[in-house]
């Protein structure tokens, strides 16, 4: 597949969502948690606390939706500050009682409408990158469909990130960044191939960690190995002191680029 084809892979909708892998991985166990306690509830976050086997852990996803109704329930996984407070409320709720976080991220970006700019949309992104860098409990991020510029990385500070073979992650779209560079967006795949937003690329680049297999629905088997490399990258960095932990998540970030 060509980098563009793997964004129109990514882009899919009927590939597996955020709600798909909840309900895959984590079953009845999962209870959902709502609001960022100063505005409202973002249905573009789904987000609360699972068991992971006999490990208790918190889930935040950024979730598209799977029809025409959700995704305009779910506002197409653009999320508005609120979803991004509530992610972050979360995040320090487990950060208290030492609960892994993992974070499943699937959007074109952060939603730049009007009444999210007044409500503080960079400030929530910018609030959540300096959090994640130091709270003090295991993050994962796995990259599920696509991840798009800040509103991805608001949730992608993590001392792993994983990517299935199929999702992208940039800083821009494909049509986006030829519109800039060509003042043509037609040139998206062009772009594509540029930007190095797959998952094969970033691997190459130090950026991610792992590339997950692109799962089926009811893939049981591919979930449970999923589960099985979440639990066991969880209790490594459990085993580690704060110190330890917040310092490799800080040193992963620093080393990105090294290899160029």
């Amino acid at each position: 597949m060509t980098a563009f084809e793997k964004v129109l892979a990514a882009r899919d909708a009927r590939k597996l969502t955020a709600v798909d892998f909840i309900a895959n991985m984590f079953g009845d166990s999962f209870i959902e948690l709502h609001g960022d306690r100063r505005f409202s509830d973002d249905k573009a976050v789904v987000s609360g606390l699972a068991m992971l086997y006999d490990m208790p852990v918190t889930v935040i996803g950024l979730e598209k939706g799977r029809n025409t109704k959700e995704r305009m329930e779910r506002n197409f996984g653009q999320a508005h500050p609120e979803g991004y407070r509530k992610a972050l409320r979360l995040m320090k709720q487990a950060e208290k009682f030492h609960r892994p976080v993992l974070c499943l991220v699937d959007t074109s970006g952060a939603y730049c409408g009007i009444g999210a700019e007044e409500r503080g949309q960079g400030l929530a992104i910018a609030e959540n990158i300096m959090e994640m860098m130091t709270l003090k409990t295991p993050i994962l991020t796995i990259l599920i469909g696509e991840g798009g510029s800040g509103g991805a990385l608001a949730l992608a500070v993590a001392d792993e990130v994983w990517m299935l073979e199929n999702s992208v992650y940039s800083v821009i779209s494909p049509e986006g960044c030829a519109s800039i560079l060509w003042k043509d967006s037609s040139k998206a795949a062009e772009a594509a191939e540029a930007l190095k937003m797959t998952a094969q690329d970033l691997f190459k680049l130090g950026v991610i960690e792992r590339i997950i297999r692109q799962p089926k629905a009811e893939d049981k088997a591919m979930f449970e190995s999923l589960k099985l490399l979440v639990s066991r990258t969880f209790e490594k960095n459990l085993s580690m002191t704060d110190e330890e932990l917040t310092n490799a998540r800080y040193n992963r970030f620093r080393k990105i680029g090294n290899n160029l």
